[in-house]
């Protein structure tokens, strides 16, 4: 898969990544099934920092381009189409299954030797090595499908079935990659790692979370007031828990 050079033009950026308007960038990595648009609620900075939403490929304005098949495949493009928006500090925060590419990004911008973020924030995320937990890869299609209503109607949709049916298209492409995805045991970062965890998220077990800590010499477990999906509306102890790294 080719990645074209991120600039105002690029497809990994529905919001185009100012100039000298903002002394630093925060990417943040969508969850399976959906896109930038996960982010659209969110303030345009946060204490500073340009919140830069990633367009993954295979969904919503890049549903015509492939599908990135694996979450290696998807670092080893953003690492490089990232390269020329790594010259002010910056970190990534990557929700629910969004977080395993964005560590995996880490990883690659690490082994180029390009420079790293200043925190990696982990939302909702089992640590790679358990990230086959994930209940969600378990469910067939017909289960997925009714979870996908499920989540619409919980956002004020009214799911058509064109709409469903398009969705679950991404979300099992999505899924094939999550599933395909594999780490054994934990690989150490070089920046630390903000693990939060949502309080009303019955999904997502404490201990998973845990299992954050042998990935970086800092690792920090925070429990953030709401549920799995709260992080959409941006609310406030989300906000003060990305501002603290600036």
């Amino acid at each position: 898969m080719t990645s074209g050079p991120a600039t105002a033009a690029s497809p990994w950026f529905v919001r185009p990544p100012s100039g000298a308007a903002h002394p630093a960038r925060i990417f943040c990595f969508p969850f399976s099934g959906s896109g930038a648009s996960a982010f659209s609620a969110w303030p345009a900075a946060i204490d500073g920092a340009e919140v830069c939403p990633v367009q993954f490929p295979g969904r919503e304005s890049r549903m015509a381009e492939p599908h990135h098949g694996t979450y290696e495949h998807l670092a080893d493009a953003l690492a490089e189409a990232l390269v020329p928006l790594l010259d002010r500090p910056f970190a990534f925060f990557g929700h629910c299954a969004g977080a395993l590419p964005a560590f995996e990004t880490v990883l690659r911008l690490a082994d180029r030797g390009l420079p790293l973020p200043e925190r990696l924030f982990v939302s909702g995320q089992p640590a790679p090595h358990r990230a086959s937990r994930d209940r969600m890869l378990a469910l067939t299609e017909a289960q997925l499908r009714v979870e996908l209503e499920s989540f619409l109607r919980g956002r004020g949709i009214e799911p058509r079935p064109d709409m469903v049916d398009m969705g679950l298209a991404v979300l099992l492409r999505d899924h094939a990659a999550a599933g395909a995805y594999r780490r054994t045991e934990p690989v150490a970062l070089p920046c630390p790692v903000v693990v939060l965890h949502w309080r009303d998220d019955p999904d997502v077990h404490p201990d998973d979370l845990a299992a954050w800590r042998p990935y970086a010499e800092s690792v920090d477990v925070r429990v953030v007031d709401g549920g799995h999906y709260d992080f959409m509306h941006a609310p406030d102890a989300l906000l003060r828990a990305l501002g603290s790294w600036r």
